[in-house]
């Protein structure tokens, strides 16, 4: 029984069509072959390679903007946690005033935010007709201000990673309609049958477009995510620190009184 397998065999192989015999010993070593995507977007179209351009310059802006961003949120979490051990660790609220608004140095951060508030509140106090509850309220105006700028300061440039994640998806489309566009009607022109063979080489050039989309969208998507949730957790940390020191100042204006 086992003796007669190779017979089979060698009978069903000279049944093939010589075609098909042909196309398969072809298929092996043309699927070792890899892409060159540089020579598929030399031989694109000119609108797919203004539209790959295109992206490629959307991704440079996105990933400068992820770098930037990464180091902006490193060092505000990085000077809350200083600013935070410096001002729970007993030091007087005048001194920490001092050293936030001293001469050529611009506070950020909780930083801000205390050196807003208090600068109201000791400039209110100074004011002996103001009872503490108007110089608190001043002061919690103030940290609202300053709470405010800060987080516009770190959500500046999240909206352009955003219309950029969602954007390059459909910009990379267009281009690749573009380019299936253009292989059809130069199939018509010229005249070819419509074949894999004379349609491959277009559909692949048209949809390196749509493949540039993607790659430019699922980072600037994930960092716009990734930004947006750091933002939402400093905002509850400052949320946090303006209404523990508004109850500081609350009890120094009630001890002032």
């Amino acid at each position: 029984m086992i003796a007669t397998i190779p017979a089979l065999l060698a009978v069903v192989t000279e049944a093939l069509p010589q075609d098909v015999s042909q196309a398969a010993s072809a298929a092996a070593p043309a699927a070792h072959n890899s892409i060159n995507y540089l020579k598929l977007l030399a031989n694109a179209s000119l609108p797919v390679q203004l539209i790959v351009l295109l992206l490629l310059l959307g991704s440079v802006i996105s990933w400068v903007i992820i770098f930037r961003k990464a180091r902006v949120f490193s060092r505000a979490n990085r000077d809350a946690d200083d600013f935070e051990n410096r001002f729970w660790s007993g030091a007087e609220l005048n001194k920490l005033y001092a050293s936030a608004s001293e001469r050529g140095r611009v506070p950020a951060g909780l930083e801000s935010v205390f050196e807003a508030g208090f600068r109201e509140f000791a400039r209110l106090r100074d004011k002996r007709k103001l009872d503490g509850r108007a110089q608190l309220e001043g002061a919690q105006r103030a940290m609202r201000v300053a709470y405010s700028r800060e987080v516009d300061r770190l959500e500046r440039n999240l909206e352009l990673l955003a219309n950029i994640g969602s954007t390059a998806p459909y910009v990379g489309l267009v281009g690749t309609v573009f380019g299936i566009m253009v292989t059809m009607h130069d199939m018509l022109s010229s005249g070819q049958a419509a074949g894999i063979a004379s349609v491959a080489p277009g559909i692949s050039e048209a949809l390196f477009a749509t493949a540039i989309g993607l790659f430019v969208a699922i980072p600037a998507v994930w960092a716009y995510n990734r930004f947006t949730t750091r933002v939402e957790r400093l905002s509850v940390r400052f949320e946090a620190f303006a209404e523990e020191f508004s109850s500081i100042l609350q009890r120094q204006a009630s001890a002032d009184e």
